[in-house]
């Protein structure tokens, strides 16, 4: 074991990172070893099993805590670990398999006082609170253990961040985005952090590693510096890999680390919280003065950042929450909220009064004025009629979504939480971003993280069943807060706050997110839309009429950007169907808003719910599990039909900006230009760019699209490449059905498997420099394809570039869409209904 061990050890080595964990098999057979430990090898041994085993419910951690209690009993006696080791030991591994063991001891005579103060410092503790509160009665070591979360001694025993902070600038010019940090292309890597932290900016700059390697022989942590920084996808691993080469190993944690220092312009809120979860400290302030190399001195309490050489403050800014130094002290936002809620939960229970030794979040001040529909629905997730801006609050979690490429991370974050079964309402996980084109490590990963999820009481897709939102939102509650891991969970009804891995485990495994609730922004539609405007026009007619107004900027220098780190809640817009509305709140990610509402009518709700009712009991009786999951959620909708009322907001609720859009006004498609989905233009300004590529797929296209399609492409050759990919495996047995794959394959186009396929460009990806049309989402560069150029818009447009393989005039598009699609719209943009034909699933 431990040559096979070495040899593992100097192939890492050659890539110059640090081995992977031991797995179970590898610490059962270091069981023999700790016995008989052969001779020059105790140190390596010790090094193994204290460092090198992932805490919580890892099945390797099963392993340790099972050898560590035996030898803490005595059970089987070691050189190497005494049994005051192994109780100590066992206190570090985070609860999860340690936790009954650490209870058992509290009975031990001679280790009962040991296991106390190694429960202590143990904060995950679940539904074993009850069990030790009961054994105060007899044992004075389970009382101890209360006293000390009651007091706080983990967190007191922590150091807080130090007054001043000499540190070497690692500065990045311009933009970083989650792509740059994270790529899309190695996402294979994301759970083996040190691996896929060498992938970090390779495709943004020249030799960004050996960059790092220099800088760090200054002698001084790194702190991380940008214009923008942190836009785009909720990539855990996009945090990771930075922390990777920024911040401190977390003992008795392998292959992870904690801390660090992001200095940013502007950091996308959703990296923010990324930042704060991991333990680092986030700074929004000018950058200007800071350049790569400067030897920095922070001083986060005075809000300044000073030159060491010149002793000049290159830059000033204020932290408005005081707890983010109380989160880095604890080591991440997360520890930091599980160890108060226990220390509180300790303190009533001895009859104390609430502590004072933890920071306090800024209330808002007390207003009269009424709650925003986001407020509202936040507000009743914590008990309450609404919430403020400013306000923290922990707002129940009634939906969770997971997807493929960042599941593996959440799994390791909710085996750190020792989640043994999730409290939120619903917990989903999809595999829609690796099922077209499956390596070995994926094809493994489907069904063990499918297991995994099943086991906990979540819903598992199947590989190819399709994307993780066109499912997750027939999943989800009304007037409900949700959250996943990935930043277009935008639900089209209730509220979610996309987030990164850690904190969608945080979410599924307590049932509960940490939110400081940010500001609204209304954007109000009035108006008639003519019949050839579609609404993905509606979509990108925000920022075309944000920048006529002067809300938003182009340019990233300086930029204006009025949603950004707020919730975006759109009205005038009770004539959509849920499926459409769907449209306008997944875009409002590319807005880098933090969250979107949108306005509908209780019948097109209803209508929705008794559908997906339905579905969910098909899903069930076809073997889908968990199958007490999706009945359990499907009662709930029902339950909701009986009284079918939404909430509304108050007419004198306040928002930080009103953006009224007419749209009478808009009299030709609007398109997002390369590479930048801000950068929106009208179709005249660009019609006879010629189009290489065209996709029509992804999460913002429904049936009606591809029927769409069908009808502009039939008895047509496409002069674009044409890449086809329905959202999920109902859309795709739809359009089978209807014959309208026969269509497409005649038109010569290449149809994917419902997934995310370009959108992600993980897999699938455009030719190298080829100029693309798209429905997806972003168009950021290098995401489709190297080196491409990517406008976005809707499926009608792209359907119409497919056959003229360049953008059309406003003229020749009106003309084509009104004598192949609206003679049909009725029958075109029909959706499915699950209560009105059996669902094929």
């Amino acid at each position: 074991m431990l040559e096979d061990y070495r040899k593992h050890l100097e192939e890492r080595k050659k890539l110059g990172i640090d081995p992977k964990p031991l797995d179970k098999n590898q610490v059962k057979k270091l069981l023999g070893l700790i016995k008989n430990p052969p001779e020059g090898e105790e140190d390596f041994i010790i090094h193994l099993i204290e460092q090198r085993v992932s805490p919580g419910v890892d099945p390797a951690a099963e392993v340790k805590a099972s050898v560590l209690y035996d030898l803490a009993v005595k059970k089987i006696e070691s050189s190497l670990i005494t049994p005051e080791r192994a109780v100590y030991l066992l206190g570090n591994m985070r609860g999860g398999f340690a936790l009954d063991f650490l209870i058992e001891l509290l009975k031990d005579k001679e280790l009962g006082m040991r296991a106390a103060e190694a429960l202590g410092k143990t904060l995950l503790v679940y539904d074993k609170f009850d069990e030790i509160a009961k054994m105060s009665e007899t044992y004075d070591t389970a009382l101890k253990v209360l006293n000390f979360w009651a007091d706080a001694q983990w967190f007191k025993s922590l150091s807080e961040i130090s007054e001043e902070i000499h540190l070497t600038a690692f500065k990045v010019d311009g933009e970083i985005n989650t792509d740059d940090f994270s790529p899309a292309s190695e996402a294979w890597s994301r759970p083996d952090i040190p691996l896929h932290a060498l992938s970090m900016l390779q495709s943004r700059m020249e030799s960004p590693l050996e960059m790092i390697e220099k800088l760090k022989e200054k002698g001084r942590p790194l702190a991380f510096a940008g214009d923008i920084v942190g836009t785009g996808s909720s990539r855990k691993s996009a945090g990771n890999s930075l922390i990777w080469h920024i911040g401190e190993d977390i003992d008795f944690v392998p292959n992870k680390r904690k801390g660090g220092f992001v200095i940013g312009g502007k950091i996308a809120p959703i990296f923010y919280n990324t930042m704060e979860d991991s333990g680092a400290f986030p700074v929004e302030t000018d950058v200007k003065k800071i350049k790569n190399g400067d030897h920095i001195v922070l001083k986060p309490f005075e809000g300044k950042i000073l030159n060491a050489e010149t002793m000049e403050v290159v830059s000033e800014f204020e932290i408005k929450n005081k707890v983010l130094f109380d989160s880095y002290r604890a080591g991440g936002r997360i520890p930091l909220i599980v160890g108060k809620t226990l220390s509180d939960r300790a303190r009533q229970f001895l009859k104390m009064e609430k502590a004072d030794f933890f920071r306090k979040p800024v209330m808002p001040e007390k207003s009269t004025k009424g709650f925003s529909l986001a407020q509202k629905i936040i507000g009743r997730a914590c008990n309450k009629e609404g919430v403020r801006p400013g306000e923290y609050c922990e707002p129940y979690t009634a939906t969770v979504g997971s997807q493929d490429t960042t599941g593996p991370m959440t799994k390791d974050e909710l085996m750190e939480l020792s989640c043994m079964k999730f409290s939120a309402g619903l917990v989903m996980q999809s595999f829609c971003h690796t099922a077209a084109y499956p390596r070995l490590s994926d094809i493994e990963m489907h069904s063990s993280l499918a297991e995994f999820i099943i086991e906990r009481k979540g819903v598992a897709l199947k590989p190819g069943d399709g994307i993780i939102h066109s499912w997750l939102n027939r999943m989800i509650l009304p007037d409900t807060v949700g959250t996943g891991g990935d930043s277009h969970t935008r639900f089209p009804f209730g509220i979610s706050f996309p987030a990164g891995s850690g904190l969608v485990a945080f979410a599924a495994a307590m049932g509960k997110m940490p939110l400081d609730v940010p500001e609204s922004v209304l954007v109000v539609f009035k108006g008639n839309r003519k019949d050839h405007i579609t609404v993905r026009d509606m979509v990108n007619a925000i920022p075309y009429f944000a920048i006529k107004n002067g809300l938003l900027t182009v340019e990233k220098e300086g930029k204006k950007n009025i949603f950004s780190g707020r919730i975006l809640e759109i009205e005038g817009t009770k004539n959509l169907s849920v499926d459409e509305a769907y449209e306008l709140t997944d875009a409002s990610a590319e807005r880098s808003a933090a969250a979107a509402t949108i306005e509908l009518s209780e019948e097109s709700v209803a209508e929705f719910l008794e559908s997906n009712m339905c579905f969910l009991r098909d899903l069930a009786d076809s073997g889908y599990m968990d199958k007490d999951a999706l009945i359990k959620r499907s009662r709930e909708m029902e339950s909701w039909l009986e009284t079918c009322k939404l909430l509304k907001r108050d007419e004198d609720a306040c928002f930080a900006e009103k953006l009224v859009i007419d749209l009478e006004e808009l009299n030709e498609p609007v398109l997002a230009c390369p590479n930048d989905p801000d950068d929106v233009k009208i179709l005249s300004e660009l019609s006879g760019t010629k189009i290489d590529e065209v996709f029509i797929g992804s999460c913002m296209t429904h049936v009606g699209h591809f029927r769409a399609l069908a009808k502009i492409v039939e008895g047509e050759k496409v002069k674009s490449k044409l890449w086809v990919c329905p959202p999920t495996q109902m859309d795709r047995e739809v359009l089978r059905n209807e014959g309208l794959y026969s269509v497409f394959g005649k038109a010569g186009a290449r149809i994917e498997i419902p997934g995310c396929s370009l959108c992600m460009g993980n897999q699938a990806r455009v030719d190298s420099g080829s100029v693309v049309f798209s429905t997806s989402t972003r168009n950021f560069p290098n995401r489709m394809g190297d080196n491409t150029k990517v406008f976005l818009g809707s499926a009608e447009l792209g359907a119409v570039i497919s056959i003229l393989g360049e953008i059309p005039t406003p003229e020749k598009y009106e003309e084509i869409i009104r004598s192949k699609v609206l003679k049909f719209k009725k029958s075109v943009y029909s959706f499915i209904r699950f209560d009105q034909e059996k669902s094929d699933v």
